[in-house]
C-alpha cells in the first residue's frame, strides 16, 4: 500500500527552521547581555575600589597639609625664640663693651691726641679729635690695629690742618682728625677653655 503525503512539508520545515533560528537568535542575545552585564559589573567594582583608595589618598593626604602646617608654625616659633634668646645674648654681651671701649681709647691714645666727640652706632665707633701733629694720628692708628683687643679696624676718614690758641695770643698748629674703628664683640665662651685674661676678649673659636 503506498503512503501519500498530502500536507505542506516543506512550509513546516521552513517553520520549525525559522523557530530554531529565533531560539538560537534569542539565546545568543541572553548570552551577550549575560556577558555585557558581568564585564559592566566587574568594571563597576573595579572603578569603586579605585574611587576607595583615591578616597583614603586625599584624607591621607589632608592630614599631611594639617601637620605639616603645624610643623611650620612649630618651626616659625623655635626660629623667633632663638632670634629672642639672640638678641638676649648680645644685649649681655654687649653692655659691658662702652666700658672695654672708654679703657682701650685711655690705653692707646698717643700723648699729643686729644678726643673731642665719640660717638657708637652699633659696633662702629665714629671719633673725631685733635693730634699735635700727622705722626700722632698714625700712632693711634698703628696702637688700635696692633695692640688693641677691643677696637679694630681703624680708618682715617679724614685729617685736616686747624691751629689752636695756646696762652695769650700764641698759635698752634695742629691736626684735626677723624677716625672711625669697630668695636670688637666677645666670642660666647668654649665650655673647657682656659678663661681669658683680664681686660681680653674671649678668643674665637
Amino acid at each position: 500500500m503506498i503512503l501519500i503525503n498530502l500536507l505542506p512539508h516543506r512550509e513546516a520545515a521552513r517553520k520549525r527552521q525559522k523557530e530554531l533560528f529565533f531560539t538560537q537568535l534569542g539565546g545568543s542575545a541572553l548570552a551577550g547581555v549575560l556577558v555585557s552585564a558581568a564585564v559592566f559589573l566587574w568594571y563597576q567594582a573595579r572603578i569603586e575600589e579605585q574611587q576607595a583608595r583615591n578616597d583614603f589618598l586625599v584624607a591621607e593626604t589632608a592630614k599631611l597639609d594639617a601637620e605639616i602646617k603645624d610643623i611650620a608654625s612649630l618651626q616659625q616659633q623655635i626660629a623667633s625664640l632663638r632670634a629672642r634668646q639672640t638678641a638676649v645674648e648680645d644685649l649681655q654681651a654687649d653692655r659691658n663693651l662702652p666700658v672695654h671701649m672708654l679703657e682701650e681709647l685711655v690705653t692707646q691714645l698717643p700723648e699729643g691726641v686729644y678726643l673731642n666727640t665719640i660717638r657708637q652706632e652699633n659696633l662702629s665707633i665714629l671719633m673725631t679729635g685733635t693730634a699735635q701733629s700727622q705722626e700722632r694720628v698714625s700712632e693711634l692708628l698703628r696702637n688700635l690695629t696692633n695692640n688693641s683687643p677691643w677696637l679694630t679696624k681703624p680708618e682715617l676718614i679724614e685729617i685736616v690742618a686747624g691751629s689752636a690758641a695756646l696762652a695769650g695770643r700764641e698759635q698752634r698748629r695742629v691736626s684735626n682728625f677723624t677716625v672711625r674703628a669697630t668695636l670688637k664683640r666677645p666670642a660666647p665662651a668654649v665650655p673647657g677653655a682656659p678663661a681669658p685674661a683680664a681686660g681680653q676678649p674671649p678668643a674665637k673659636v
